[in-house]
């Protein structure tokens, strides 16, 4: 998704020449897929966080729980840098996987944290990034230097997350967890606003593929802030 990096003024015009209709659309089938992929992310969670041997498993042997996390990354590195090759069906399923791989590692939240507490912070989650999409794609303004502000944040709080693996230290983790939030909601809305450009650039017959890619990336916003939420949000179990 290079080219859709950034969004110059000229991409702004083109998708005020392309028709309401076709954005829609496009938007639509973005949209549409990311819920599926969250639903399909909570019920793989659900199921998992409930058979003792599955968490036994996954959590119980660090080469399975690492083997797929790495498959995860590959799955979004992969989809990114082949959206322009694959076919709508083969990018389906691929982030279906993705979502279920997801859902499988993100189980040990339900297990560390009250059920009501995730729902209240799921709530919450979702009506700020609907908020933020809704900003990023009717907003005239280019959110571009907003998005690479984000970026280098998201490079800092990976570097940081590195740091904190070795160095446990509460306030450390309590200055991620904020930039985290700070930074996810930014790329929300930039990312919103790139799926518009998106629907304004991509010929039609390659719209279901890049749906779905934008449907990942989407995604990702939405899980990561809700995890960063979760932090201050979340009660923890006894």
């Amino acid at each position: 998704m290079e080219q859709f990096s950034m969004t110059p003024a000229s991409a702004f015009g083109a998708a005020g020449a392309v028709s309401a209709e076709r954005i829609t659309a496009f938007l639509r089938k973005v949209y549409g897929w990311m819920a599926v992929g969250l639903g399909v992310t909570a019920v793989v969670a659900l199921a998992v966080a409930g058979s003792p041997t599955l968490t036994q498993a996954i959590f119980g042997n660090r080469i399975l729980f690492y083997a797929l996390v790495i498959g995860e990354l590959g799955l979004v590195f992969y989809l990114s840098a082949r959206v322009q090759k694959l076919a709508s069906s083969t990018a389906a399923a691929l982030f279906l996987l993705y979502s279920a791989l997801n859902g499988a590692t993100l189980s040990i939240i339900f297990l560390a944290y009250t059920g009501t507490s995730i729902a209240s912070t799921f709530i919450v989650t979702a009506g700020a990034f609907g908020a933020l999409a809704l900003y990023g794609t009717v907003t005239r303004r280019s959110l571009a230097g907003v998005g690479q502000f984000a970026f280098m944040g998201l490079i800092g709080v990976v570097l940081a997350s590195i740091v904190g693996m070795f160095w446990h230290s509460q306030g450390l983790q309590f200055g991620i967890s904020i930039i985290g939030v700070i930074v996810f909601t930014a790329l929300t809305a930039w990312d919103a606003q790139k799926m518009k450009v998106m629907a304004a650039t991509v010929p039609e017959t390659s719209y279901g593929s890049y749906a779905v890619v934008g449907a990942l990336a989407l995604y990702l916003d939405f899980i990561n802030l809700f995890l960063f939420l979760l932090r201050f949000m979340g009660g923890r179990r006894d």
